[in-house]
């Protein structure tokens, strides 16, 4: 009986339970705009009861009960919650999301609001990253940011690249940007023994980068910001958060898609017959493809292996890296075992901060001879690979009847590869501990001490056998050597920011002190045939240098609305004399924040507009010698000794050097504007900079005994440049479900040389860039009014069909003779604008994202054309054998060398497809899933005539080439 009554109560209770539920609907839009959100989510809080906005904004709820929570939430704006009491309207005004506009960003010992940076900064964090096997950490940020050019200086497996902040500023002197890593600044030299002194980060451990760009940003780190600063942020723990493994795998496999185009065994063979006065019993019955036989398919793998957790107070992210790749030239290979750590440590109430980060890495590299890159080019494709009757291994080489090699003849491609060993490892750690420390009794006061050591040791070996050609004498040629890298910083600085109520005004101030020593030794052991035992030791090289700095930096923020900031640093450095060891590099910026003014509060477009101006001194000391202000001796080395009786000696050597030498001056105009549309859907900013270098430094000749050489290092000159960066962020779609972002930044530079020696002669002119043929060629000039990688050459004589006229050029002078005079500056190896376009697109668990780079209005000489495009350069030759030509030759139907005509200086325009990604996420209860498939330097749209249109310089040489990559990618979270 009593169940029957509590069923027939159940029954008449549920017809009242459907009763309840109702439907809601209402609008959404923005707070500050009135504009309709489409997208929203409307879910009921605790179900997957839920909806989303049409493109009016508008929705529609079934199956609300009394007492649900409705949560309305979209991507940018702060999520709102409000109980259901039975309204059948609820239109929401979403705010946007304040945390958005707290972003932080660092400057340099220390940081600051997103909002309230003056200077031209950007920020590049994980979700902008490239995908795909990355190694170095350069390469994830490559086309993602405006004034900053990223290029690989070779398709080496972990090569190194060439890093350009606004185009660089200097001749002589270093032009790479002072990198930065969780407040370690690494030596811009570089470590011995790597291919890249980066490849110690592991790119999947970096957490954001900061570029500085302008002087106003960088004057904080001083005489070493002239080309910029990048702060790299490597990944940390998360407080309260639970114990959390992830494994990472990226496969891949590379090919080379573009090789030199040279004449096949039957052109060669054709060319060879009818060229008068050839040999043509020195052809051979092959045909040999030497570039497909020094190249192969490469193969790689990278393993992240990490372990994080936080506690209450003490929260550490651990993570281990296995990366190896082999390269597209044959015995070229890569590999890296890595332990990062980093633990965190939160003490009295969170005043004080502990923090030690830890990146110890163990590099191998088996280094492939990349002269047989050239050699592939040049050597007779009518030869054979292996020649079973040779005495150089069985591989084939051009002998003389005695079977002895020709020591001038082209060495055969993969015998250099093969008949040699070159290995070496590095051993690094770059480990820093910080104290953050709020001092109490004092609000607002905190104190930051930060003790870094990078150090290395590296050895490595390079051994030929007497079997290989390239030995001279009976005696198998090897080098052993080992080296050491230490740098150690110490730094310390005051931070106070309080903030006057009564006068609206937030201030920022910052005093410190920094000391760093660079410490680098070195030795070499070799073999030499004419030494008893043959051994030879060479002396151990020291090279040691420091830097004491004291700097300051004072910032206000007036009502939210008017920035000022000035920040000041005096450096001291070892490596010039004491008349000239201290400078001075000091910075101011100002900010509006225009769209904080009362006549801008009702915008319904405008979600931020800021207008920034600053001007800044920096400074450049990476001169290249150490101690050039003062007479210095140095050892010989290899093949410099004299014979004393029957013994060898080795000598020393006095260096030129200035004593006046100081370091580069580097005085910098910006004027910029941020500007966000739309609650940021549409945001980006424009800068304008303008930077004169004065005391350039630059090698130059010098009158013979006016000092211990004919070339010196000294202080002679002046260049400006200038530009424009654009930046542009669109969020084209932006939901729970659904986002879309683009990223499109471009630049236009310009830089000229204003003045180059001492003296006032107006022809004065220093040549630059040697090419491949010939001894001493230079194709490149220095020279005051023009860009500093122009080309110097003839300008070229076209018959009435476009063809070239050997050995006609014009005349320039109107002597009716072709001298030296008559060559000309013309055309330049740097582009006048490059760009990039970023896109990142996901719909609920699926992803997809490319990057596009293009660059324009540069140039390049085509010396691979110019060394060999011509019919002297196979068949002249001081013995008996002959080399492969460029197919150009085919083309011009040169005879002789014409190295300076600008018929070799080509355009390299170029667009790039570098980057193409898709990915899956599979998550799950306790293990989430994700597979992705990325391919890397997918497509090139040129009209270059050569190997590729991107190589820095200017001037393509035996160029390694980038290889095609395609990723597959596992990612596992549990």
């Amino acid at each position: 009986m009593r169940t029957f009554i509590k069923s027939t109560l159940l029954m008449l209770l549920m017809p009242m339970s459907f009763f309840a539920q109702s439907t809601v609907s209402g609008i959404i839009t923005e707070r500050d705009t009135g504009m309709p959100i489409p997208g929203a989510n409307i879910v009921i809080r605790g179900t997957t009861t839920g909806t989303t906005t049409n493109f009016d904004g508008e929705y529609t709820l079934d199956g609300v009960n009394l007492d649900d929570v409705i949560v309305i939430s979209y991507i940018g704006f702060t999520p709102q919650q409000i109980p259901f009491t039975g309204q059948e309207t609820i239109n929401v005004q979403l705010a946007p999301d304040t945390a958005i506009l707290e972003e932080v960003v660092l400057i340099g010992y220390g940081s600051t609001r997103r909002q309230d940076a003056t200077g031209a900064v950007q920020q590049i964090s994980t979700e902008d990253f490239n995908q795909g096997a990355i190694v170095s950490p350069e390469q994830l940020i490559q086309g993602k940011s405006a004034g900053v050019q990223i290029t690989s200086g070779s398709g080496a497996p972990g090569g190194g690249t060439e890093i350009r902040i606004r185009g660089g500023s200097s001749l002589s002197a270093n032009n790479s940007p002072l990198i930065v890593v969780d407040g370690v600044p690494l030596d811009q030299r570089g470590v011995q023994g790597v291919r890249n002194q980066l490849n110690a980060i592991n790119p999947n451990e970096i957490q954001d980068f900061v570029v500085l760009k302008d002087a106003s940003a960088t004057a904080i780190y001083g005489s070493r910001a002239s080309n910029g600063v990048i702060l790299i942020t490597t990944k940390k723990g998360k407080k309260n958060s639970d114990l959390k493994f992830e494994y990472d795998l990226k496969a891949s496999v590379g090919e080379v898609v573009e090789t030199v185009d040279v004449l096949n065994a039957e052109q060669f063979r054709n060319l060879i017959e009818t060229t008068p006065g050839t040999d043509v019993g020195l052809l051979g019955d092959a045909s040999t493809d030497w570039q497909d036989e020094i190249y192969q398919t490469s193969v790689g793998a990278i393993h992240n292996l990490t372990v994080s957790q936080g506690l209450e107070n003490f929260y550490y992210r651990v993570n281990f890296n296995h990366t190896s790749q082999t390269g597209v030239l044959r015995t070229d290979a890569y590999e890296r075992n890595a332990l990062n750590t980093a633990f965190n440590y939160d003490l009295l109430d969170n005043d004080l901060k502990l923090t030690l980060t830890a990146k110890g890495s163990i590099d191998r590299n088996d280094f492939a001879d990349e002269g047989a890159i050239g050699a592939a080019v040049n050597f007779d494709p009518t030869k054979p690979v292996y020649d079973e009757n040779s005495r150089y291994g069985g591989f084939y080489e051009w002998t003389n009847n005695k079977g002895v090699a020709l020591q001038q003849a082209t060495r055969n491609p993969v015998a250099l590869l093969l008949q040699r060993e070159d290995e070496g490892k590095t051993k690094r750690l770059i480990t820093n501990f910080n104290i953050d420390y709020r001092i109490p009794l004092i609000d607002d006061l905190k104190f930051n001490l930060n003790a870094g050591v990078d150090y290395s040791e590296n050895d490595g070996f390079n051994i030929r056998p007497t079997t290989s050609a390239v030995v001279l004498q009976d005696i198998a040629d090897e080098e052993i050597y080992w080296g050491m890298n230490r740098n150690q910083l110490l730094d310390f600085y005051f931070n106070y920011k309080p903030y006057v109520e009564s006068l609206s005004t937030a201030f920022d101030f910052t005093v410190g002190h920094s000391y760093q020593e660079f410490f680098i030794s070195s030795q070499q052991r070799y073999t030499d045939a004419a030494v008893e035992g043959n051994w030879v030791l060479n002396p151990i090289t020291i090279d040691r240098n420091a830097l004491e700095s004291y700097f300051a930096r004072a910032s206000f923020d007036i009502d939210d609305k008017y920035l000022i900031s000035g920040s000041y640093r005096m450096d001291g450095s070892s490596r010039f004399s004491e008349d000239n060891r201290w400078s001075s590099f000091p910075a101011v910026s100002l900010g509006w924040k225009v769209n904080n003014e009362d006549f801008l509060n009702d915008s319904g477009v405008l979600s931020e507009l800021k207008l920034r101006a600053g001007y800044g001194v920096t400074g450049n000391q990476e001169i290249g010698p150490n101690y050039g202000y003062m007479g210095i001796y140095t050892p010989s080395e290899r093949g410099a000794s004299y014979q004393f009786g029957d013994r060898f000696y080795q000598t020393l050597r006095p260096e030129e050097y200035d004593k006046d030498l100081q370091w580069e001056e580097l005085q910098t105009y910006n004027v910029g504007i941020d500007f966000g549309l739309f609650n940021d859907r549409l945001s980006g900013s424009v800068d304008a900079y303008h930077r004169t270098t004065e005391n350039l430094l630059a090698e130059v000749p010098v009158p013979a005994g006016a000092n211990l050489s004919d070339r010196l290092i000294t202080n002679v000159g002046e260049t400006v440049s200038k530009g424009l960066e654009i930046g542009l962020n669109g969020d084209l779609i932006r939901s729970d479900k659904m986002n879309w972002s683009v990223n499109y930044n471009i630049t236009f530079q310009d830089l000229e040389i204003t003045k180059l020696s001492l003296g006032e002669d107006p022809n004065f002119f220093i040549p630059q860039g040697e090419i491949s043929g010939g001894v001493g060629n230079m194709i490149q000039i220095w020279k005051k009014g023009i860009d500093p990688t122009t080309f110097f050459v003839y300008r070229q004589v076209y018959d009435p069909n476009g063809e070239p006229i050997e050995g006609a050029y014009v005349d320039v002078n109107g002597d009716n003779t072709i001298t030296e005079i008559d060559r000309q500056p013309y055309k330049k190896g740097s582009p006048d604008f490059y760009m990039g376009l970023s896109s990142n697109f996901n719909y609920k668990d699926f992803d997809f994202s490319f990057t596009w780079r293009g660059s324009f209005g540069g140039y390049m000489y085509n010396n691979m054309q110019s060394a060999t495009g011509f019919r002297g350069a196979g068949t002249v030759t001081p013995q008996p054998y002959y080399s492969n030509f460029n197919s150009n030759v085919l083309e011009s139907d040169f005879n002789e060398s014409q190295f300076f005509s600008d018929y070799y200086v080509q355009s390299a325009d170029f667009v790039k497809l570098d980057n193409v990604s898709i990915g899956y996420l599979i998550a799950g209860e306790k293990v989430d899933f994700r597979a992705s498939l990325t391919a890397t330097n997918v497509l090139t749209i040129t009209d270059y005539d050569g190997l590729d249109p991107e190589i820095s310089g200017g001037i393509d040489n035996n160029f390694y080439p980038r290889p095609r990559t395609y990723t597959l990618g596992l990612n596992l979270t549990f």
